[in-house]
């Protein structure tokens, strides 16, 4: 891989000399969705899918990238002087957001770059193709210039630039299970107030098999944003009558306590959805931990239920998807994952009913939806690197 980056880079930028590969991976998150930014836990894991990128440095102010993935828009110019997010900058408004958070943070970027990108993450799938870009490209710039950050600190910087530059309130969970994957590990992650700890994942027999709905969505053009400011809408009532800083701190019989405070009746089930997923969460690891992947299954399709009827972010692709993965042997759970409205689904497959969950699910969904679903057989990766 990094001697075909490297011959387009030449290509593209006329040569090769003093450019270095590096690599961050894609995500999914196994369970607890929509928790992250209501204080609560979190599930992911890193993949060995991701996104490459040649980069070198250059000996003015001017910024060139190019994408393999969109190679019709050819190579995109700005310079330093230019980060601002504009419509016409397309997905370069993902890097230049983190040059300009680094900038914000009082690390003063000295030079402008030539960046080429290629990524093996379905774009707009949900398995965070965006947070692979921001963190590899802030991995890149402390590379470059040696800045004192941690990867805990190239996670911050860019959900910074996602809330900041490009304008999606999203939580810390994409970032950080980037920035901090572990191989053959998923990160058991308290949101609220980002103490971690790694649990191996040993899934005897199985195997976790993305299914891509191939319904494409943007974050920024979803639903998203307002689901979070129902649930802050929803704290705010709820702190009427308990003191507590994020909807992580209740448990099931706290909030059926208090639930009367929220005004609203999808306020309520939005609220609902981040308690009882984040107590669903913290018991899928237990389960986990004792090696009963049963138990870690049903949370699993617990999880989707809930993201359906009571945070309403899962849609007929998704659903399709899902429901027929229930109906199919071998299966040991099932569910959407990322912020839903298209996107994916994750879901435990025992090694011999793969090849048949692959086949069945997929016949099903193109005779329902009309287009055909990917399949991804995935491993557990680690975090970003230098190739």
């Amino acid at each position: 891989m990094k001697d075909k980056i490297l011959k387009r880079f030449q290509e593209v930028f006329g040569e090769a000399d003093n450019a270095k590969v590096y690599f961050a991976p894609g995500r999914v998150n196994l369970i607890g969705e929509h928790t992250d930014y209501n204080g609560g836990h979190v599930f992911p894991c890193a993949l060995t899918i991701g996104t490459y990128g040649a980069a070198r440095k250059r000996d003015d102010n001017k910024l060139r990238f190019y994408s393999m993935n969109f190679d019709k828009l050819g190579v995109i110019e700005s310079s330093l002087e230019e980060l601002k997010a504009c419509k016409e900058a397309g997905w370069t408004n993902y890097p230049k957001g983190v040059l300009w958070a680094f900038e914000e943070k009082g690390m003063r970027i000295p030079c402008g770059m030539d960046l080429m990108l290629y990524g093996n993450i379905p774009n707009g799938s949900g398995l965070s193709s965006s947070a692979s870009v921001e963190v590899l490209t802030g991995f890149i710039l402390r590379d470059f210039y040696g800045f004192d950050v941690s990867n805990q600190d190239l996670a911050l910087i860019g959900q910074y630039a996602e809330n900041h530059f490009n304008k999606v309130n999203c939580g810390i969970m994409d970032q950080f299970a980037i920035a901090m994957g572990k191989e053959g590990h998923a990160i058991f992650l308290d949101t609220a107030d980002l103490s971690y700890t790694y649990a191996p994942i040993a899934l005897k027999g199985a195997k976790i098999v993305i299914a891509c709905s191939n319904k494409k969505r943007g974050l920024g053009d979803s639903k998203y944003n307002e689901r979070r400011s129902e649930c802050e809408m929803a704290l705010e009532e709820l702190r009427k009558k308990t003191e507590i800083k994020s909807l992580g701190e209740l448990d099931e019989d706290t909030f059926e306590k208090f639930q009367s405070a929220i005004q609203d009746d999808v306020r309520r089930k939005r609220a609902k959805h981040a308690v009882y997923e984040n107590r669903r969460t913290i018991r899928a690891v237990e389960a986990l931990q004792k090696n009963d992947i049963a138990e870690f299954g049903k949370l699993m399709n617990a999880s989707h239920v809930s993201l359906r009827d009571d945070y309403e972010v899962t849609g007929t692709e998704l659903d399709t998807l899902v429901e027929e993965a229930w109906k199919t042997e071998g299966v040991i759970g099932s569910r959407m994952t990322g912020a839903g409205f298209g996107g994916c689904t994750v879901s435990i497959v025992k090694d011999e009913a793969i090849d048949s969950f692959i086949e069945k699910i997929g016949a099903a969904y193109l005779a329902k939806i009309g287009y055909k679903a990917d399949f991804y057989v995935v491993e557990i990766g680690g975090g970003p690197k230098v190739l």
